[in-house]
């Protein structure tokens, strides 16, 4: 490379003082790459929303720049925001073969129309942008062809980890690649941004060796059915449960919303093996006693436990749990998914199931601990430091690590999304801030629920709506119906009837007196008047504060 970068410009635009997101943009001179485009679950006051995408504006404003969109694996944290970018940005796609699977199936699912560049990549190929060489290493993950990404300036190489842990007795598709990081950090690193999600929790993150063994284990002991709840992205627990099972001479029931269609991918790919006399149909079920049978339930976080409740409250066609059954869930708590996850285990108990739920060896994770990310750091051996993927707290605790094994306070920045860190033969510092934010997904609606709906569907579920109809004969100034109130989530009607009735009257002593006055009639205040003295009427009597809806008609 010849040409001598003036700076380096690297920008989160999600995945930092969140969980999920994941989004980030570097920028080489006028070259612009993203890594990543992921979703994050929506936050318990996010009433009816979907899912959550990071702020492009940025990037759409700068779409002429972007070189390429390199992707480190399929999980939808990772992925699941890149059909919406592509309405807009029409780069070209790099990431390894099931990586790639699973974007096409998410746009054909989500029905993103036009054509699509997308190119796969190995560890071993090199891309070159101009100035840019792209490469990648293999990593350890829960998902196979899961990869990180370097980028080779003329400064120096930024390393983006992706998601990653170390397990020495992974199987081959999910071994991480020691050799080439080594060689990579020999090379020497200008930048490391790396996976911060488990920073807190010391030692060594659990072997997946060690779950399938306490797994088998109690496929082998348990007298009953088995019930195992697992996220729908972890493959790797999926082949566990398969093996396990054909190991233990039990059967598998796969229940889950679109379960075919989420694993379709890494069956045609080979990623995933199915033991066709292992796994049988519901309609199977009676042939076999309750000691042969395993039920895998499957989904996305909280299709997963929607669907366990079901089954333990007896919803589930297929599945009802009894006395006897033993329960393994084999999953990690979302963000504010404690109280949802406790409840689900209560209700699976009340059924009258043994419940097991995070046991160090039946919980994996597929991020790294203390001591991997100290090991990726050694590895590496970074000039500059900036901890992404994770909750500022996570993002604190990884910088301390950064610290203790030698990275100077100065070469570390904890970032915030949108935050432009710049690198320079001069240092790295944080110089500016792009929009960046949450984007909130609603059914087909992109972006069109904002602060206001929100904090209005906040209100309705606390208090609920109160609605006041009034007929007005403009001419006669008189009323000619109502006031009928409407009210639903507020008070039980029919056991309110005098607080009805006073409303009635309150509101009608609002309008006559509008009404009486000379000039025209002022709608906008006429409203704002009965919203008013009607909120603290119902507030006195109640001590509630439901949305107040006026609505006026004329004849």
């Amino acid at each position: 490379m010849t040409s001598q970068t003036e700076n380096i410009r690297i920008i989160p635009l999600g995945g930092v003082g969140e969980v999920g997101k994941n989004m980030m943009v570097v920028e080489v001179q006028d070259q612009l790459f993203i890594l990543d485009a992921g979703i994050m679950l929506p936050e318990t006051e996010m009433f009816g929303i979907d899912i959550v995408i990071p702020d492009m504006n940025y990037i759409i404003e700068n779409q002429d720049r972007v070189k390429a969109i390199l992707l480190s694996h399929g999980h939808e944290d990772h992925i699941g925001a890149l059909p919406y970018l592509l309405r807009y940005v029409k780069a070209p796609v790099y990431g390894t073969k099931l990586t790639l699977a699973y974007v096409k199936a998410l746009i054909k699912e989500i029905g993103i129309k036009g054509t699509h560049k997308f190119f796969e990549i190995n560890p071993k190929k090199t891309l070159r942008f101009d100035s840019v060489s792209v490469s990648f290493f293999k990593t350890n993950h829960t998902i196979p062809d899961s990869v990180g990404i370097c980028i080779y300036t003329s400064l120096g190489t930024v390393v983006y980890t992706g998601d990653f842990k170390f397990d020495q007795s992974a199987s081959k598709a999910y071994q991480s690649d020691l050799g080439k990081m080594a060689q990579i950090g020999e090379k020497g690193v200008l930048c490391l941004l790396s996976d911060s999600m488990q920073a807190e929790t010391p030692g060594y993150t659990t072997p997946d060796s060690f779950l399938y063994k306490e797994m088998s284990h109690t496929f082998q002991t348990a007298d009953g059915r088995i019930v195992v709840g697992c996220y729908i992205s972890d493959l790797i627990r999926i082949q566990q449960v398969l093996d396990a099972a054909a190991e233990n001479n039990r059967k598998v029931v796969i229940l889950g919303k679109n379960v075919k269609s989420k694993l379709d991918p890494a069956i045609s790919l080979g990623y995933l093996e199915l033991n066709d006399e292992c796994v049988i149909e519901p309609s199977e079920i009676s042939e076999y006693a309750d000691y042969e049978l395993v039920f895998l339930v499957t989904g996305t976080h909280g299709d997963l436990f929607e669907t366990l409740q079901k089954i333990a409250s007896g919803q589930n066609r297929t599945l009802q749990i009894q006395a006897g059954d033993t329960v393994l869930l084999s999953t990690h708590v979302p963000m504010g998914g404690e109280v949802f996850l406790f409840k689900t285990m209560d209700v699976l108990s009340r059924a009258g199931a043994t419940v097991r739920s995070s046991h160090k060896l039946l919980h994996g994770d597929g991020h790294g601990s203390q001591e991997d990310l100290k090991l990726m750091l050694n590895l590496m051996q970074p000039q500059y430091f900036i901890p992404v993927h994770g909750e500022f707290k996570s993002l604190f605790a990884h910088a301390n690590l950064a610290r203790e094994l030698g990275i100077a306070s100065e070469n570390i920045v904890i970032p915030d999304r949108g935050d432009v860190i710049e690198i320079s033969e001069k240092g790295m510092e944080q110089v500016e801030k792009v929009t960046a934010g949450n984007v909130l997904i609603d059914g087909s609606g992109v972006g069109d629920i904002g602060n206001i709906v929100l904090r209005d569907r906040k209100l309705l579920s606390q208090d609920g709506i109160f609605i006041v109809v009034v007929t007005i004969n403009k001419v006669k100034r008189t009323i000619v119906s109502g006031p009928e109130i409407i009210s639903r989530g507020f008070v039980y009607v029919r056991e309110s009837e005098k607080l009805m009735e006073d409303s009635s009257a309150k509101v009608r002593e609002i309008v006559e007196n509008i009404l009486q006055d000379a000039g025209s009639i002022d709608w906008t205040l006429l409203k704002q008047n009965i919203r008013d003295q009607l909120h603290s009427f119902l507030f006195e009597q109640t001590k509630r504060r439901p949305m107040i809806l006026p609505i006026i008609m004329e004849i």
